[in-house]
């Protein structure tokens, strides 16, 4: 078993984990301005990745931009990993590679604890992905245990490129729960997905 397996109903079963969804997850957050070369960029690319249509081309056209504004944003205080393995528990099927991984730490050479977000791009389901992106976020948890640096809140983030929802794990009365943000946000709204992203960190 591997990340991509998994289900919604796999992630409470095998996890004992609640799932909150009727709660949004981002209250007066502040909106960041995109740089110019990120407007520019989407403004050509956008539909550039539209109209070839692949998970790919969604993901190097419009979700590594934004991403990577939003570090240069936090002035490089994380760090930004792109389709690399990320194997934390084999027995459990916590392994396999995620689409990006945000560290807290400032090391971009290697992945270091804490992680902080994992952000999975999908072709055009949003839903299918949620299973996939909460065992991520699972490992990403196991891990900086793991690692001794551990972190209150992780985040997750499902993308279509164009729709945006995200996810937050945290532990509550000591157990794992996930809340699925009631939102969901469209690339046209980059400064508001920016905003989001800088506010995951502070």
């Amino acid at each position: 078993m591997a990340y991509s397996d998994f289900t919604i109903n796999d992630i409470k079963k095998t996890f004992a984990v609640e799932l909150i969804e009727d709660q949004a997850l981002f209250t007066d957050v502040e909106s960041q301005v995109p740089p110019q070369w990120l407007s520019d960029f989407l403004e050509i690319h956008l539909p550039l990745a539209d109209a070839i249509g692949t998970e790919k081309a969604k993901s190097e056209f419009i979700v590594a931009p934004i991403l990577s504004a939003a570090r240069e944003l936090l002035e490089r205080q994380i760090s930004l990993f792109s389709g690399i393995e990320f194997t934390v528990d084999k027995e459990q099927g916590l392994t396999g590679r995620c689409d990006y991984i945000v560290s807290r730490s400032r090391s971009q050479y290697s992945l270091s604890a804490p992680v902080l977000a994992l952000v999975e791009t999908k072709n055009d389901r949003i839903n299918a992905g949620l299973g996939q992106c909460m065992a991520e976020m699972i490992a990403a948890d196991l891990f900086n245990r793991q690692e001794e640096n551990e972190l209150t809140t992780i985040f997750g983030c499902v993308t279509t490129g164009d729709l945006w929802r995200f996810l937050k794990l945290q532990l509550v009365n000591g157990q794992r729960t996930i809340f699925i943000d009631t939102k969901q946000y469209f690339v046209t709204q980059v400064d508001e997905l920016l905003g989001l992203l800088k506010s995951m960190v502070q």
